[in-house]
């Protein structure tokens, strides 16, 4: 009974948060973890995909990525960090990391943004994140770019998609 209680009050924390689910998903082969690390946390996201209207190679005018804005939160609904250009990830202890991309894979859901397998590095002090090796961006949901609304007239003009989604923090085992 106490079990079922703590789960749903953590289910209801993230619902409260807007977070994407953290239910167990099916992680496409290539953006599994290395055999060398294991799950070390499950961060939730919310925020914005922020895009620019940009000139575009054939003339014509694109939505073009330049960065994520988001708040992370742990199991209970509780800020504990954010998300922002480069990417870095960065705990409110200070740790934070700097990813790049290893894999990619179309989201199942319609109009969210890929999944991703990405390989993280440490480049602030020791604390929650500093041991990270690797991340998955799982359980998308939005954050895809405009599908119109970008042309000459407004290049420059930015355009900020909500999204979540579920980072899965890996360590060295």
């Amino acid at each position: 009974m106490l079990r079922a209680l703590k789960a749903v009050t953590v289910l209801a924390a993230l619902a409260a948060a807007g977070c994407a689910t953290q239910q167990p998903v099916a992680v496409p082969d290539k953006l599994k973890a290395g055999a060398n690390e294991s799950l070390a946390m499950i961060v939730p996201a919310k925020g914005v995909q922020i895009y620019e209207c940009r000139a575009g190679k054939d003339g014509g005018y694109d939505w073009a990525f330049v960065a994520p804005e988001a708040d992370l939160f742990d199991g209970r609904g509780n800020k504990i960090g954010k998300h922002y250009a480069g990417p870095h990830w960065e705990a409110n202890d200070g740790s934070k990391v700097l990813a790049s991309l290893k894999e990619r894979a179309d989201a199942p859901q319609a109009d969210a943004i890929p999944w991703l397998l990405l390989n993280a590095k440490s480049v602030g002090p020791a604390g929650s994140f500093s041991k990270v090796t690797s991340i998955q961006r799982m359980n998308t949901v939005g954050g895809v770019a405009p599908k119109s609304g970008c042309s000459k007239a407004n290049a420059g003009a930015p355009a900020r998609v909500n999204y979540t989604a579920d980072y899965y923090f890996f360590a060295a085992k």
